[in-house]
């Protein structure tokens, strides 16, 4: 059984204040890590509080980005070392944002989980289409290179224990849902992408978040779907009552 994983991603909001307010307001509400396991990816300038914030609680952390070398003269970038050092859980790469005003590649986000891997976080990788090209049909086979990409070279174990994050780009920050149907069948689309590319048993244990406009009204709906095992989710992650209203989706 694959354990259902909501993450909050919140972007370039909140500073470290902040963030401890939000910590103060889900502390000791969360729901079991064995029955639901919950994740926030926040601002690198945030990420001490975070940490600091998360121990003794079931909240997982990760980062909104990392580079994919160690160490260096890459003034600017977050170091996939120091991120683990800190005790940081996942890594979030491939966010369509970061593909559409970083220009980064599908070799970047490949080279950038193996980075994650080789420090012992694991990555959330993010995938999905623009509206032009599901409307031109094409989502699907657009979304299964984008997997091949990113996946080259990881071994069926790392695929395993990853997560990637379908987010169909016309429905991000848009108030607009893909239906719980379409973003099943894109969901299980990526499985069978998965299945292909390893075997049945990978495919069966990787888990699969739907993000887009996901909020306590829909959440439900979308996690009682066969192949979405959770939600990565932008504003509706950034209120304590949200968020909460989100891991106990089961209740």
């Amino acid at each position: 059984m694959r354990t259902p994983i909501i993450a909050g991603n919140w972007k370039m909001n909140k500073n470290p204040e902040e963030t401890q307010k939000f910590l103060d307001g889900v502390k000791g509400k969360l729901p079991d890590a064995s029955k639901v396991e919950t994740v926030i990816a926040a601002p690198a300038i945030d990420l001490s509080t975070l940490v600091a914030g998360a121990k003794g609680e079931p909240l997982k952390t990760a980062a909104e980005n990392s580079y994919f070398e160690d160490a260096g003269a890459f003034t600017g970038e977050t170091s996939p070392k120091a991120l683990s050092e800190m005790g940081i859980d996942y890594v979030v790469i491939g966010h369509s944002e970061r593909r559409q005003y970083f220009k980064e590649t599908d070799e970047d986000i490949n080279k950038k989980a193996k980075a994650i891997f080789r420090n012992n976080m694991l990555p959330i990788i993010c995938c999905g289409e623009t509206l032009e090209q599901r409307e031109a049909g094409e989502a699907e086979s657009w979304v299964a290179g984008q997997i091949k990409a990113a996946l080259d070279g990881l071994t069926a174990e790392q695929v395993s224990s990853l997560v990637i994050a379908y987010e169909p780009i016309w429905a991000i920050g848009t108030g607009k849902t893909a239906t719980a149907d379409q973003a099943e069948e894109m969901c299980a689309h990526i499985r069978k992408t998965v299945a292909s590319l390893y075997n049945e048993q990978t495919a069966e244990n990787v888990r699969i978040q739907y993000g887009g406009s996901v909020k306590p009204a829909n959440v439900k709906e979308l996690m009682s779907k066969e192949d979405i095992d959770g939600g990565l989710v932008g504003g509706a992650s950034m209120d304590p009552e949200s968020f909460l209203a989100l891991a106990h989706f089961q209740d």
